[in-house]
């Protein structure tokens, strides 16, 4: 059985988001709180890290394009394919991902999109995905699905509800 790795936004695509977002504004940090002042954040996906936001961490919410970063480390050229979304980072330097479990935001019934990308960075599939009570196996076998065409060489996987980017899985 072929092993897939969740991945976090990278070190030096972090440094970047802190100073100016892929939208092109700069990062506006607050503390997150669980009274929704100044905004109830508090159990969010951090993209830097790959787990939940905690309060009293000092946070953003910044606006991110995982393809067009991938693209330009492979001289992909996505095109209309190119999207940007938020996701949330902490507004300091962390020490990336922790070992908590094989994928992050792994709610029993969230809805998500896998969306699968060939080389040149089009879409070549997507689908809907609920996780299951048993996440990494779930997630086991969307992933498994995704890789079992050949022409797929990334996967991003996207909250439903709100679109916000979660994680990348790249071919084994």
């Amino acid at each position: 059985m072929t092993a897939y790795t969740a991945l976090a936004i990278p070190p030096a695509a972090l440094q970047e988001l802190r100073i100016v977002d892929d939208g092109g504004r700069p990062m506006r940090p607050y503390t997150a709180s669980e009274d929704g002042v100044p905004l109830d954040c508090v159990g969010g996906p951090l993209r830097c890290c790959l787990r939940t936001i905690e309060a009293g961490e000092r946070v953003a919410l910044v606006s991110y394009a995982p393809l067009r970063r991938w693209a330009t480390t492979t001289g992909a050229d996505p095109g209309a394919y190119d999207e940007i979304g938020p996701v949330f980072i902490h507004a300091d330097e962390c020490k990336g991902p922790r070992e908590s479990g094989k994928y992050p935001s792994t709610r029993s019934g969230a809805l998500r999109t896998v969306r699968c990308y060939n080389a040149k960075g089009h879409i070549v599939r997507g689908r809907f995905f609920e996780v299951p009570e048993s996440a990494d196996a779930g997630y086991d076998r969307v992933l498994r699905e995704a890789f079992a065409e050949p022409g797929v060489a990334l996967v991003h996987i996207r909250a439903l509800e709100h679109g916000c980017f979660l994680f990348e899985v790249r071919r084994p």
